[in-house]
């Protein structure tokens, strides 16, 4: 039986340690993170959070949903989200759920969702209309970014190690892409060492805090 919109935003009230998708009136599931999917991920969001003001944007991770006209919801991996849409002002809001275009969504290869992302979940932020729309392969080091055109189409752009790119959604938004694919697997807790990082970032972006130029960036 298909799973109705309703159903689904109480479902994703109740589960607050899954991550759900609504795909073709059917739930799914989001895997586990891998270590080097993890990782991408976080980098990425660090770099972002570093650049933008928020008080105009929120960056989420793997926590708003795109909705579709067909009342479908994908979960990108990471999402710059308006403040404006994100405000009180837009009144009270059942779920991190937004069907306004987005300034910039990002999926990160692993392979469990690749073939997924590739096939469903793109084709569906096009549809969309979101602005930038980046996937990024952690493991090859390769990203690929879809910009929206003035007359509805996406053109198509690659990037790979070493480059800087520019987030044209987000104008002095860029991204160094200083992925090194070849680390050894770290043991220990995810979280925690993921709190870790986010410590020092914290820290580097109170540093920074007054400064006419700001930019963090995070390698491996």
């Amino acid at each position: 039986m298909p799973v109705s919109e309703a159903t689904y935003q109480a479902i994703v009230l109740e589960e607050s340690d899954d991550t759900w998708e609504l795909v073709c009136g059917h739930l799914r599931k989001k895997p586990p993170m891998t270590q080097a999917h993890g990782d991408a991920a976080m980098e990425l969001s660090y770099s972002l959070r570093s650049q933008l003001d928020p008080a105009m944007y929120r960056v989420r991770n793997n926590h708003a949903r795109a909705r579709l006209q067909t009342g479908e919801y994908y979960v990108p991996d990471i999402a710059v989200i308006p403040a404006s849409l994100a405000g009180p002002e837009r009144g009270q809001r059942l779920i991190d759920g937004y069907s306004e275009p987005l300034p910039l969504v990002i999926e990160v290869w692993s392979p469990s969702t690749g073939e997924y992302d590739v096939s469903t979940k793109l084709p569906g932020y096009m549809a969309r209309g979101d602005l930038e729309i980046w996937l990024l392969h952690p493991e090859k080091i390769e990203l690929t970014v879809w910009r929206l055109q003035s007359d509805g189409s996406y053109t198509e752009h690659h990037y790979s190690a070493a480059d800087t790119v520019d987030v044209e959604s987000l104008p002095g938004v860029r991204v160094e892409l200083e992925l090194d694919a070849t680390l050894p697997r770290l043991p220990g807790d995810p979280q925690q060492l993921q709190q870790v990082l986010l410590n020092i970032i914290a820290n580097a972006e109170y540093a920074m805090e007054g400064r006419e130029t700001r930019q963090l960036t995070v390698a491996t």
